[in-house]
């Protein structure tokens, strides 16, 4: 599977705007007074800013965050238009918050423009943090997923330029490649969510995976549905059995000679989730392809730590299912033995996310990782709670459920942290088994949380990350994102082992 953002990489320049360098300019204006001023003008040259800044006068322009104005070059001969597009205030923003505001801005302004190929973008700073949000917020706003269109497509971006001043400072260009990996990997992943299940089940998944490790040089290790038996993998050989394409387990292994630290990421990868017997209503299932954007983010992830070379080792566990009503599937009241020895009561077949992920949570736990961090679409009740840009963080180790959400918030993303009380453990007793896999209507989210926590040995720093909100961009284009697929988790988790990359 290729990536459907830029085939080319991003260029990286000091210099000013040239005659035919883009078909589009992006500059970006804060609220200055009663107007707005450019931001890092320096290398549009006084003449063509002060131009700018007129004709987006006349035009009342906005400079409130992801405000985008479009007036005609004033120098026809070094672009076709000028985009200018709002950051809004800096009053009350940390850093991380005001790096997300560019990466947001500059991304609805390259993914405004539908009919231009090549882009040049004026960095509104030039320290490398600020031209590093400008090349990521770039690539991601340049994402498309045309794929599957038969008619007349947008034109696809072939290029950008991000001018900064700075542009030949090693620290410079060291952030903005990170950047621009961390982007593809992220694009990476929204193909794989946005990719409709007839065309992505568990093996079509595991084949991208396997190769897209391999070409990142991961160690990949695939077990088919008679492995996942013998082995005793019951969560994923349960919910998989239903469906007439088997499930499969993806392990891909990144480790580097220096590192002093071991992680586990484990992604939860449904291709589609109809609810088994406990069957969902229609409408429920119209985003279900996207039940896997879990196990997508841990692949972005584990590939870009690997692009990145970061100083820690990595272990992601992929577990990958069709979730199915047949005569083969799981039914209401069915006991499975998970990985490990524990038993299961599967009261509703519609929370299957829990069984595939605590096989695979106890199996990083045997392999002796020293955080274990899993993420997934795992409830309903996280919306609910959380709505749909914030994830849920829960955790057994509290230090370390802040540290993945200070990754998060540097990374541009949003987690909220959320308990794991145990006066609701008794929710999860079953009469039959070890325990069951649901705890009643109300707390959902932490009912599922506690489910996987008992998978996880005390000893084991673990993080539960609820993504269903965010991981799938039901309503309008916003910022770098467009409907569908957001790729979110990706530059998290990355950054969360940069922290460990010592």
């Amino acid at each position: 599977m290729t990536t459907t953002t830029l085939r080319e990489p991003t260029l990286l320049t000091n210099r000013s705007v040239r005659g035919g360098a883009a078909d589009a300019v992006i500059v970006c204006v804060r609220p200055k007074g009663r107007g707005i001023a450019l931001q890092g003008p320096a290398l549009a040259g006084a003449a063509f800013a002060d131009a700018i800044l007129e004709s987006l006068a006349a035009i009342r322009a906005s400079a409130s965050a992801g405000a985008i104005a479009v007036v005609p070059s004033p120098d026809p001969a070094r672009c076709g238009r000028v985009v200018a597009v709002g950051l809004g205030g800096t009053a009350g923003h940390t850093e991380a918050e005001r790096l997300e505001q560019v990466r947001s801005a500059v991304g609805a302004a390259v993914r405004s423009l539908t009919d231009a190929t090549t882009v040049a973008i004026l960095a509104p700073a030039d320290d490398a943090d600020t031209v590093a949000a400008t090349a990521m917020g770039a690539q991601l706003g340049a994402y498309r997923f045309t794929k599957f269109r038969s008619g007349k497509k947008a034109a696809a971006i072939r290029g950008i330029s991000v001018m900064a001043a700075s542009a030949k400072d090693k620290e410079v260009v060291a952030a903005v490649r990170e950047a621009v990996a961390i982007a593809q990997r992220v694009a990476l992943t929204k193909d794989l969510v946005n990719t409709p299940p007839s065309h992505l089940p568990p093996k079509a998944f595991a084949d991208a995976a396997a190769r897209a490790g391999r070409s990142a040089g991961l160690r990949v290790q695939v077990t088919t549905e008679t492995q996942l038996r013998t082995r005793g993998f019951g969560g994923i050989s349960g919910v998989g059995q239903g469906s007439a394409n088997p499930p499969r387990l993806v392990t891909l292994t990144y480790r580097h000679p220096r590192a002093q630290h071991s992680l586990a990421f484990v992604g939860k990868g449904v291709t589609f989730d109809t609810g088994g017997i406990s069957l969902k209503p229609p409408q429920a299932m119209e985003t279900m392809k996207s039940d896997m954007a879990g196990a997508a983010a841990v692949l972005g992830a584990i590939t870009a730590i690997a692009d990145l070379k970061l100083r820690v080792n990595v272990t992601a566990y992929l577990p990958m299912v069709e979730n199915m009503p047949s005569g083969t599937a799981t039914r209401p009241s069915d006991v499975l033995t998970m990985y490990g020895g524990k038993t299961v009561e599967v009261l509703n077949t519609d929370a299957e996310g829990r069984l595939i992920l605590a096989d695979c949570l106890a199996l990083a736990v045997a392999d002796g990782h020293e955080v274990v961090v899993d993420i997934a679409t795992l409830t309903g009740a996280q919306r609910i709670a959380l709505g749909n840009n914030y994830a849920g963080a829960m955790s057994n180790h509290e230090r370390t459920r802040s540290a993945v959400v200070r990754a998060a918030e540097t990374a541009g993303e949003l987690l909220w942290p959320m308990p794991l009380p145990p006066q609701m453990r008794p929710l999860l007793d079953s009469t039959v088994a070890d325990l069951k896999n649901i705890g009643g209507p109300l707390g959902g989210m932490l009912t599922a949380g506690l489910f996987l926590q008992e998978f996880v040995s005390a000893k084991t720093k673990w993080v539960h990350l609820d993504i269903a909100g965010p991981a799938f961009n039901e309503g309008s284009p916003a910022g770098y994102l467009g409907k569908g697929a957001t790729g979110f988790g990706v530059r998290s988790l990355v950054e969360f082992a940069r922290q460990h990359s010592v």
